[in-house]
């Protein structure tokens, strides 16, 4: 029998890390590999059976790990993202959220064949979308504007509103009068609101008070956060039943919006966590289904799934986006982006287990139903998300813009002289003073660590579609670029050349995987640093009659080429494994001596620049 337990426990680590694994290099939503992972180790071949490992602590334990998963979701919500995307996501969170309810529920009546009451429960459950899909497929569409801070935040939002009103309506079920349960649902959601609201603030405020007392210890930070977050969701659900989603939520936006102490540690800790737990999770739940849960799926089932995407989430948005600053296409981008995550698979779970104790028929349907919906809606959006995003114009098919790591000075003079020619770009530096010199120079720079899981959902990334890793430190920007490879691609992410001494070997950037060596084996951060110093980035046009030998007979060995602009607007950046050749009518951005620099003015006061 232990030897049973422990072969339940390791196949359910190794198929969840595995699936997530697999998933990036497959570049496919995770989510879909641990779904089917978990249907493989439950219904098809028995592996894991989690009510007979778990028994009566699976429920709570699969509610503790939401919260978490919640709180950390929480983090990455900055304020500064609702100043253009306010109205949209409330409007989402409200209006959205009874219509989708509402046709939801009808839905699965008149299709499916449900009873009302379970009806409307299910359509509770359906009121959650899903961050932990809608992050991924963000980070991989970058939609340009405020479309994506919109997502985000509904699909954070959501889930603990959509936890509270399944409870709500689940209550409400077992209520006689109509009178009764209106006030009972008004109510609910009133003390709910209160209860978590106050205690997710007062729970920040309290790790914000030790924290910069320094009262915890450095190494005790992360795992205290922890305890707190556990401790509060819990106290919130004594005091108000399913009001700890909402606590944990907020505690997250809390800290995540102050400015006294420094907590993306914690976040980083939190990201990691939240990796294990998502596949913990889905391989469990998943698990818990039968084969005849997996097998019964008909045509019913399909034509709900449709109406869901191309009915009922259009008609949400459309009305909750009525008198809001948005474009038709951010309109249709936002009515085509609303799978189902892990929220609505726990939530289900658990509804369902207390609906067959209630002794409610066909209740044994809500998790299979929930799982069909999850499925279906991560296999669509999934895998329409990118091209549907480039068809309308929300992703450029090609995108130019650099996402620069560093912001020191000569950096920040790298960075204008591309956005002089139009050419978006981002800068990511950890240091305060940097980051503020560059936004005084007008350059869009953020403070955050670009090793951080979190970093990609916290950036705007439209428009850009490449790293360049400029900081002094080499393994920074290695890792950068490794973090970025899915994102980008292999060929669009690029560093500096290491630092080279008699004791390190010569780098071959033609094997090197930890990213392409930008302007030249030779050249690391203090050489480039030197030589800016002693010279100026200028951009030139070439012409027929000056071309790109004639620029480098005029100025020698000394120029340095950095990037080359295309009359199509595309950009290619100089690197040790390929031989640049720019043509006639291109703009080239080059290192010039001092003692040539106003004469590469003179001829840059000539030049026809392009235009994006």
């Amino acid at each position: 029998m232990d030897e049973a337990l422990l072969f339940s426990v390791a196949a359910i680590v190794i198929l969840g890390i595995g699936a997530q694994w697999i998933a990036w290099q497959l570049r496919l939503p995770s989510i879909l590999l641990l779904l089917v992972f978990g249907i493989l180790a439950g219904p098809v071949f028995h592996w894991v059976h989690p009510d007979l490992l778990l028994g009566d602590t699976l429920f709570p334990l699969v509610s503790i790990a939401v919260a978490v998963i919640l709180f950390e979701g929480g983090m990455s919500l900055h304020f500064r993202e609702l100043r253009h995307a306010g109205r949209a996501v409330r409007n989402l969170i409200t209006v959205g959220a009874v219509i989708t309810w509402a046709g939801s529920a009808l839905a699965a009546h008149l299709l499916l064949g449900l009873d009302m009451t379970l009806a409307v429960l299910f359509g509770a459950i359906l009121i959650v979308t899903g961050p932990t899909v809608i992050g991924p497929l963000l980070r991989q569409v970058r939609p340009v504007g405020k479309v994506g801070h919109i997502l985000k935040w509904e699909g954070i939002l959501i889930d603990p509103i959509g936890a509270i009103v399944a409870l709500l309506a689940f209550e409400v079920l077992f209520l006689s009068s109509a009178g009764e349960a209106t006030w009972h649902l008004l109510s609910g959601l009133g003390r709910t609101a209160l209860i978590g609201g106050l205690l997710g603030v007062a729970g920040a405020g309290v790790l914000i008070i030790l924290l910069r007392r320094f009262l915890i210890p450095d190494h005790l930070h992360s795992p205290v956060t922890l305890m707190a977050v556990v401790g509060m969701y819990t106290a919130s659900n004594g005091m108000q039943a399913e009001s700890g989603l909402l606590a944990v939520t907020v505690m997250g936006i809390t800290l995540a919006n102050q400015r006294w102490v420094d907590v993306r540690h914690i976040l980083e800790f939190k990201e990691n966590l939240r990796v294990v737990l998502i596949a913990i999770l889905f391989i469990l739940l998943g698990a818990r289904l039968s084969a005849q849960d997996v097998t019964h799926i008909g045509w019913p089932h399909l034509v709900f799934l449709v109406i869901l995407i191309v009915v009922i989430r259009p008609l949400s948005v459309w009305l909750s986006t009525l008198g809001v600053d948005m474009r038709l296409r951010e309109r249709i981008f936002l009515a085509g982006m609303a799978p189902r995550g892990i929220v609505a698979a726990a939530v289900a779970s658990v509804f369902a287990l207390r609906l067959e104790h209630a002794g409610m028929a066909g209740s044994h349907t809500l998790v299979p139903l929930t799982f069909f919906v999850i499925i279906g809606t991560v296999l669509v959006y999934g895998s329409l998300a990118l091209p549907f995003a480039r068809r309308l114009g929300i992703a450029e098919p090609h995108p130019q813009g650099f996402l620069i790591v560093g912001a020191h000075p000569w950096v920040r003079e790298l960075a204008q002289a591309l956005q002089k020619l139009d050419i978006p770009v981002l800068l990511v530096d950890t240091n305060y003073p940097q980051v503020a010199a560059a936004q005084l120079a007008g350059l869009p720079a953020v403070r955050e660590n670009i090793l951080s899981e979190s970093v990609t959902a916290n950036l705007n990334l439209g428009g850009i579609g490449r790293l360049l890793a400029c900081t002094p430190n080499d393994e920074v920007n290695a890792l950068a670029c490794q973090h970025f490879s899915p994102i980008f691609g292999r060929r669009e992410v690029y560093r500096l050349a290491m630092k080279n001494t008699q004791h390190t070997r010569q780098e071959d950037p033609l094997t090197n995987q930890y990213g392409r060596i930008a302007f030249g084996t030779g050249l690391g951060y203090e050489q480039l640093q030197q030589r800016l110093q002693a010279g100026d980035i200028k951009a030139v046009t070439l012409t027929p009659s000056f071309d790109y030998a004639s620029l480098l007979a005029h100025h020698g060995n000394a120029t340095l080429l950095l990037f080359t602009i295309s009359k199509q607007h595309r950009v290619e950046i100089a690197t040790a494994d390929t031989k640049a050749t720019p043509q006639p009518g291109a703009t080239v951005i080059c290192l010039v001596p001092q003692a040539d620099a106003e004469t590469a003015t003179t001829l840059d006061s000539h030049a026809d620049t392009p235009r994006a």
